[in-house]
């Protein structure tokens, strides 16, 4: 019998869905943009414009991740390993 994990962010799964789907257009939209040889200036704002919704999305999930997983942790004595995979993804996000 497999245990089902339910994690903190999917009280708004619909939300951060929606997000994505937004997300998929625009890169769909920026696609199209290369294929019929648009404005490289165009381009490249709307590539910012995508990646600034990419890195919210990946806010509000990390967000969630605080509230949830690593406050259940932190609760049960157990936060180290949290806070140290936190602190190690939020550096690979920095270098960006």
């Amino acid at each position: 019998m497999a245990i089902e994990t339910r994690y903190h962010y999917t009280r708004d799964m619909e939300s951060l869905l929606k997000r994505m789907k937004k997300i998929e257009g625009q890169a769909k939209g920026i696609q199209r943009m290369i294929e019929e040889g648009r404005y490289c200036i165009d381009i490249a704002q709307q590539l910012s414009a995508l990646s600034a919704a990419a890195d919210e999305v990946a806010l509000l999930v990390l967000q969630s991740h605080i509230e949830g997983c690593m406050t259940s942790a932190i609760r049960e004595q157990s936060g180290e390993g949290y806070i140290k995979e936190l602190m190690e993804t939020l550096r690979k996000a920095m270098r960006r």
